[in-house]
């Protein structure tokens, strides 16, 4: 009887030692990882680490993001899949390759849908895009700002280009995406769905006679070496998101999650502010190197070329119609 009482007596006492020790340690941060496929000094990449450091600032710690840049946690659909699953905390995605995920997001890949970067803007910031976010949540990806990509145009080796007429015939390097291919074979060209890799020596070999992208891009690239003609048909214009994944978005109290909306809104405006300014800098570069830049002086008869694209879409997607028309009528 006595052992038995000395037994409890001493399994009690361990049991609010442990509670004592447990109360006296400090709340475990939340150490999120954050992916991002660009190197460091790229816009996105200056705008995710101030995020990352606003929010470990002003939680006291208590969500501490680290930014891993160069895609060395996997490519876009792995790591969206990771963000999905909550293997990955957060990240930067670009929604050209977000569709086969979530289907309302090949919206935002269809050909001149944005009439300029500022119209693309003002839809992602507004009802619109929320609707977006709202698709994203379904599959708990959480997008708490919208980050800019530039407008993509297009290069080649062989001439400028200033009508449709331009294109025919040529050789061009797409993003594995039908909408690319057929918007690419609506203009005559003979689209080519290639990694992005393999460009620069396609372009030099003559495999491709031209490919489509923005300024930063096609300067970091040294694209420009090979194709000396840049066009600005600003044909896509594609919105990239700060997405937070669901799960870590939930083990947030109100409080915090207030604070990582604030700083992913913020970075927002800083990307896009770097952006304009990494985007001049590069226009600037190539300029010097001896590549011929032309303003694409009616617009309006690459995008008549663009019906059957838009046709085939809705076709394929007749619950997105309405979606397609509020942001071509939001202008």
């Amino acid at each position: 009887m006595k052992t038995t009482m000395f037994l409890k007596k001493t399994a009690c006492t361990v049991t609010v030692s442990a509670a004592l020790v447990v109360m006296s340690l400090p709340a475990q941060a939340n150490n999120w990882r954050g992916w991002n496929i660009h190197p460091p000094g790229y816009p996105n990449t200056v705008a995710l680490e101030a995020f990352a450091e606003g929010v470990a600032d002003r939680t006291e710690g208590r969500v501490k993001p680290q930014v891993y840049n160069n895609a060395v946690l996997g490519d876009q659909p792995d790591a969206i899949e990771q963000t999905r699953n909550g293997a990955l905390d957060f990240a930067n995605f670009n929604m050209g390759p977000m569709g086969p995920i979530v289907n309302e997001t090949n919206v935002l890949s269809l050909p001149f849908i944005f009439s300029s970067i500022e119209h693309m803007h003002d839809v992602m910031d507004g009802e619109i895009g929320q609707r977006f976010a709202d698709a994203l949540a379904e599959k708990d990806l959480i997008a708490l700002s919208w980050f800019d990509s530039g407008a993509r145009s297009l290069y080649n080796t062989k001439r400028p280009i200033q009508t449709p007429a331009d294109v025919q015939g040529l050789k061009v390097r797409v993003m594995n995406n039908d909408l690319y291919v057929d918007m690419i074979e609506a203009l005559g060209g003979n689209a080519t769905p290639m990694a992005y890799g393999e460009v620069y020596q396609s372009l030099r070999t003559g495999v491709l006679d031209g490919a489509e992208n923005n300024y930063p891009s096609f300067e970091s690239s040294n694209h420009y070496e090979a194709a000396e003609y840049y066009s600005l048909t600003e044909h896509l214009i594609i919105p990239e998101c700060l997405c937070i994944a669901r799960a870590s978005w939930e083990a947030l109290s109100p409080e915090d999650q207030e604070i990582v909306r604030e700083e992913a809104i913020r970075a927002s405006q800083m990307q896009r502010d770097l952006w304009v300014e990494g985007s001049r800098k590069s226009r600037e570069i190539v300029l010097e190197a001896g590549v011929e830049i032309n303003e694409v002086e009616d617009k309006a008869a690459f995008q008549e070329l663009m019906a059957p694209v838009y046709a085939g879409f809705v076709e394929r997607n007749p619950d997105l119609e309405e979606l397609v028309d509020a942001i071509r009528n939001s202008n």
